[in-house]
């Protein structure tokens, strides 16, 4: 049944502007929203696109103008509209399987009250898994796991010996934890496996992005900090200890042994090498490679990195270089044609010597 605006802008605490008895079924973004479905602006220019779209209403921010489309003005856009999403789509919920039969658990794990293993997930020896976690199907725990209450770890990922993860965690499919880092010794001209003794650790609220890996430490644990976000397709390399709160967006490549302080931010493909700190809350732009420290609050673009103000100049120089190229070549022309100037006046003055 459809959803009148009235209705909704009760259930978001909204404030209407417009016909309450307007009827709504579904909520869908300015570009691809349809007679009958409601969409958001959340800042002024976001208006610009309302007059074309066949939204019939709009939940907006109090300075938005709506142009004389029926509104629901709310102070947070996006939670108010998460919520129409989630009325009109409610998200499924998840069936309860418990312990699956063709799930295999090691009979020396230990599982507490409300873990849901899903069929043919891997539960490895002396694994233990908290309250109401959730493993599903592909998982495998390699032994030696432990496991917090309240995760969920998605399909495939593989959790490798000794791995230890904090309470209410999120692990997205084919994520990798643990594998053996990218340590090698020379030795009688072969390439030999460093030592692979330590483990990955992810503190409390952590999440973990799909296809991203995090290898273990040489000797000591690799160290994820509460509450950090790793985006998907994220590579964090052996003894790594990132600090709390941590964005790390997706393509983001950090080397051995790096450490990183609390609220850092790491933008799509930042390269970090090996060996260096970044402080508290430093905002390492997209694609910044890094090779030296980065000083606490330090905003860094380019590669190699250099700190935001200094590597735009930077930028602006390099993009004017065809423009100076050419005046170059101008000034080079002017210059050898007033060497010739000179060059003729000084061969007239020499014959009229000799005259």
């Amino acid at each position: 049944m459809p959803t009148t605006l009235g209705e909704l802008a009760r259930l978001v605490g909204g404030d209407l502007r417009g016909d309450a008895n307007i009827p709504l079924t579904g909520a869908a973004t300015t570009d691809v929203a349809r007679n009958g479905e409601v969409t958001l602006a959340e800042r002024p220019d976001r208006a610009r696109g309302l007059t074309a779209s066949l939204a019939s209403a709009v939940i907006a921010a109090p300075n938005v103008d709506c142009g004389g489309k029926p509104s629901i003005v709310v102070a947070d856009v996006h939670a108010a509209f998460a919520t129409a999403v989630r009325h009109f789509h409610p998200p499924r919920v998840p069936v309860r399987v418990g312990v699956s039969p063709q799930a295999f658990v090691s009979p020396s794990a230990k599982l507490a009250r409300n873990v849901e293993v899903h069929p043919g997930a891997t539960i490895g020896e002396e694994v233990t898994i908290g309250a109401h976690t959730t493993i599903h199907s592909g998982v495998r725990l390699m032994p030696g796991c432990v496991i917090g209450a309240g995760v969920t770890i998605f399909p495939n990922a593989v959790l490798y010996e000794n791995t230890r993860v904090g309470d209410r965690v999120v692990i997205h499919a084919g994520a990798i934890i643990g594998a053996h880092g990218f340590g090698y010794r020379q030795v009688d001209g072969r390439h030999l496996l460093s030592a692979q003794l330590g483990n990955v650790e992810l503190a409390a609220d952590v999440e973990v992005g799909a296809g991203t890996t995090i290898d273990r430490g040489t000797y000591g644990p690799t160290v994820i900090g509460e509450g950090t976000k790793i985006d998907n397709l994220v590579m964090i390399a052996h003894n790594c200890r990132l600090g709390r709160h941590n964005l790390i967006c997706s393509q983001v490549g950090i080397a051995g042994s790096t450490t990183t302080g609390d609220y850092v931010v790491m933008a799509g493909q930042v390269g970090v090498r090996d060996h260096v700190h970044i402080g508290d809350r430093a905002i390492l732009c997209s694609k910044a490679g890094v090779s030296n420290d980065v000083e606490a609050g330090a905003e860094m673009l380019g590669a190699p990195a250099a700190p935001l103000r200094q590597a735009k100049l930077q930028m602006a120089a390099v993009a004017k270089l065809p423009e100076m190229r050419r005046q170059f070549r101008i000034l080079q022309r002017q210059i050898e044609e007033l060497r010739g100037e000179v060059a003729e006046e000084g061969d007239d003055l020499s014959t009229d010597k000799a005259a």
